[in-house]
């Protein structure tokens, strides 16, 4: 029997991680992926600071030490000073996947006009896929749905473990073998 998939879920906000309120952005994520998800998993949930050095050690760790396949960041995405999640991401990774950020933010423009202001992205580090979502759980959920489609196979090609989905809630999609 394999061990079940190791994904992290990485919530960055000085507010939350300050206990100035609650984290509802990373449990959103964790539930969205208990529905999503029809494969064993084991979560690595953190909250921390927004800033470009923690950010990008986080996803590091995350990666390399925890082992995670993918890592889904929620926070950091917009234009304000502290908003540095995609560069400590990029920093952190061997390469961009930038078709992700696109599609999030087009799906995202169907429903407001801000979504412009979003810096999604996507990159790799090894075997490990982080995605950067936007901080809102609504939002969350419509992004995932656009692109959770891909991840399973795209974590696959990059070595990382094996992932599937409940195909009425999110179906993944992996070329037909020839």
């Amino acid at each position: 029997m394999t061990a079940p998939a190791k994904i992290g879920v990485l919530t960055v906000s000085d507010r939350a991680s300050a206990g100035v309120y609650d984290d509802i952005s990373g449990p959103a994520i964790a539930e969205w992926l208990g529905k999503a998800l029809s494969v064993p998993f084991e979560l690595d949930r953190r909250v921390i600071p927004d800033g470009f050095e923690l950010v990008r050690d986080t996803l590091i760790d995350m990666a390399d030490k925890a082992r995670c396949c993918l890592v889904l960041t929620t926070g950091g995405t917009g234009p304000a000073p502290r908003d540095l999640t995609p560069e400590a991401t990029l920093a952190a990774c061997d390469r961009e996947l930038p078709g992700f950020g696109e599609l999030m933010r087009m799906k995202s423009l169907e429903q407001t006009p801000t979504a412009i202001l979003s810096r999604q992205t996507a990159a790799h580090r090894g075997a490990c896929l982080i995605v950067n979502l936007p901080g809102s759980p609504r939002s969350i959920d419509l992004c995932l749905k656009a692109v959770f489609p891909a991840i399973p196979y795209c974590v696959e090609l990059m070595g990382g473990a094996w992932l599937d989905t409940h195909p009425g809630f999110v179906k993944t999609v992996r070329p037909a073998k020839k």
